[in-house]
């Protein structure tokens, strides 16, 4: 199976079975956020949490060892990203990635965000205005080394 075909395959399946990516991610015991990544083919899941994908979506045995492979990351999206849910954070890191730049070296020191350590969180805000995104990021700080 390629990967577009086996995410699309966990997605009808999810959808059949009538679960949020949350219920989802309940079963695996992970983050709701790392778990939805990992049924995109961004992340890779353990023997255990591939089989419980697989036992709640009731998926063929390939899905579960696609879901253990490790990623070509990033791939699926050209760039720029022609979906507008995508596109907003593309703007949003033109529009604000070199004040949160200035702002880590300015508060850390010269150096990275990882992606690597890293969390996140999503949820929503009710607002008299209209529901809010309220996305946080929370990665590890790694200063550049010299050699």
């Amino acid at each position: 199976m390629i990967a577009n075909n086996t995410v699309e395959v966990i997605l009808k399946a999810k959808q059949l079975k009538g679960l949020t990516f949350s219920e989802i991610a309940e079963a695996v015991e992970r983050s709701e956020v790392w778990t939805t990544a990992a049924l995109m083919g961004q992340q890779t899941m353990n023997a255990q949490e591939a089989e419980a994908v697989v036992k709640l979506l009731d998926l063929p045995e390939e899905v579960g060892t696609f879901l253990q492979t490790i990623p070509y990351r990033g791939t699926s999206v050209s760039l720029p990203p022609t979906d507008p849910t995508i596109y907003r954070f593309y703007e949003l890191i033109l529009v604000y990635g070199e004040a949160i730049k200035a702002l880590i070296h300015e508060k850390f020191g010269d150096g990275i965000m990882s992606a690597i350590d890293f969390k996140m969180d999503m949820a929503k805000k009710e607002d008299p205005q209209g529901a809010r995104v309220v996305i946080t990021l929370d990665g590890k700080f790694l200063p550049y080394k010299k050699f």
